[in-house]
């Protein structure tokens, strides 16, 4: 007969926090959110982390690169959906890789023969005001000079006009050579007064450009998540079929993680796809597997000590239905603790310790702090970030309340065959573990974020804690009985300010 388990399929909401210690020098903005997302040995470092705990789904309706870039510079990572052809994911990953981070290659460039017209047009089309003049209009070519905006009168000056009428030549241009540091490269602007600073090879191509803005912006996001280049961290998922193909493709655009996408990560076909990746590319890519529910899943995909991160979950999300349809599944936080405990047993015997994503089950931002409280060392999400500017499907009015479209890979919509056909090698989907669905819109993502992560380190301050390793080891949990979650509610009243009733699983932005 089948074995059954003796306890109790439990959920995040089923759970409180107990205050510990607050000390007089702790305050909200002092604490840190970093966390790993790579394997460490002993005490060593993690030579891959994330400044916020924050990472979203591989979902066609949610990780796009435009959300990518956003969730970077916001200190978290995005893993762009697999279930595409190589070719636009590629293209995903790199419009991440290149959007800015200190040395950026010139996307618009113009020759000294080019018409003010034709400037002007790149210019609306890129959103760019400058624009570097090469001997051939590439990205490498021999720099001649620079032409701005600010170089000519559209409706003054003869728009037929040569560029080399109006550009700054080369040598009254400040330049750089190639292998300045960003830190000098920014002291040169500085000095000079100057908005973009290019940088040169020896024989006087274009290398790249550093502007003046890109330093201010990345004062005003300190926690943007970037790598040894300077350069916004992008993550991509992967599946069992094709990696083979995609996995190198992957690489060489340059991205930074990559994770395997399934609903039940608990197979062979898993572990044959991390073998190969590790024999062929070695340690140097951080690799995640998953999805499972038990410490049983656990052990095997961390049995040779090949993979970097977990993820926990199966049948917990929002327009998910594995459960319903299958039968398989567990409550998230009963799957996330059984799997901690083992993780950290692991950890003690091995002396490498495995970071855990809680991959689901996430329906107000106290849950995304119990997951935290409960172990896991980053979260991700769907819903949460499908509702924000960025994610990328259109935005819908429906009875005057702007929405946006959302849907599971498990979903006819998404077409993902690869990872829900029949295993023959057929397009036919033979049932759904998705639904379609539409979420609020409840605007940029920075905001959202910003609610969130003050929200979790208000919480950890009471618990404590300095940091997320710290509130894992400090935090007391209790079960909450229904009457307990009455009391604490305010679903019985009406808030006459907004003229609505209160929903308990609104986000942290009020939605």
């Amino acid at each position: 007969m089948a074995t059954i388990l003796s306890d109790i399929s439990r959920t995040f909401s089923e759970y409180l926090l107990i205050p510990r210690l607050t000390r007089g020098d702790q305050r909200p903005e002092l604490v840190d959110l970093s966390s790993p997302l790579c394997s460490l040995e002993d005490e060593e470092s993690s030579h891959f982390k994330i400044n916020v705990p924050l990472v979203s789904a591989c979902m066609q309706a949610v990780s796009g690169a435009d959300l990518a870039i956003a969730l970077a510079r916001q200190g978290g990572l995005s893993f762009i959906f697999c279930s595409q052809p190589i070719e636009s994911q590629v293209d995903m990953i790199q419009q991440v890789k290149s959007h800015k981070a200190g040395f950026v290659a010139s996307d618009t460039n113009a020759t000294v023969d080019m018409s003010l017209r034709d400037v002007l047009v790149l210019m609306r089309s890129s959103g760019h005001s400058t624009v570097p003049v090469t001997s051939d209009g590439s990205a490498t070519g021999f720099l001649k000079g620079i032409i701005t905006d600010r170089d000519f009168w559209e409706y003054e000056d003869d728009m037929s006009n040569k560029v080399m009428q109006h550009m700054t030549p080369i040598q009254d241009v400040i330049s750089a050579s190639d292998g300045i540091s960003l830190r000098d490269a920014n002291g040169l602007l500085r000095k000079h007064k100057k908005e973009c600073l290019p940088i040169l090879s020896p024989e006087g191509n274009l290398v790249a450009l550093v502007f003046k803005k890109d330093y201010e912006d990345h004062r005003r996001h300190p926690l943007e998540l970037l790598d040894d280049s300077k350069r916004l961290r992008v993550g991509a998922a992967i599946n069992t079929h094709d990696y083979v193909a995609r996995v190198p493709a992957l690489v060489g655009a340059g991205v930074d993680a990559l994770c395997f996408d399934s609903s039940d990560g608990f197979n062979e076909h898993q572990m044959e796809g991390v073998k190969w990746i590790r024999k062929n590319f070695g340690r140097a890519i951080t690799l995640g597997v998953g999805n499972i529910v038990s410490a049983e899943g656990f052990d095997y995909l961390v049995e040779n000590d090949l993979i970097d991160f977990v993820k926990v979950g199966i049948g917990g999300g929002s327009i998910c239905i594995t459960r319903e349809q299958k039968g398989i599944g567990r409550g998230q936080a009963s799957a996330l603790m059984d799997i901690v405990e083992r993780r950290n047993l692991h950890a003690k015997d091995s002396g490498r310790y495995i970071p855990i994503c809680s991959d689901g089950g996430l329906s107000s931002d106290t849950q995304i702090v119990i997951a935290l409280a409960m172990g896991a060392d980053f979260v991700m999400m769907g819903r949460y970030f499908a509702m924000t500017d960025e994610s990328p499907t259109p935005k819908t009015s429906i009875n005057g309340q702007m929405y946006k479209p959302y849907w599971g890979e498990g979903t006819r919509r998404a077409q993902n065959w690869q990872r829900y056909s029949d295993n023959r090698g057929s397009r036919q989907m033979i049932f759904e573990e998705g639904v379609d669905a539409y979420v609020p819109l409840v605007g940029p993502l920075s905001e959202l974020v910003q609610t969130t992560l003050y929200k979790l380190r208000s919480t950890m301050v009471n618990v404590g804690a300095d940091n997320l390793a710290q509130f894992r080891e400090q935090a007391i949990l209790t079960m909450v009985s229904e009457q307990s979650v009455e009391e604490a509610g305010t679903s019985n009243v009406r808030q006459f300010s907004t003229g609505r009733d209160v929903d308990n699983t609104d986000w942290g932005n009020g939605v």
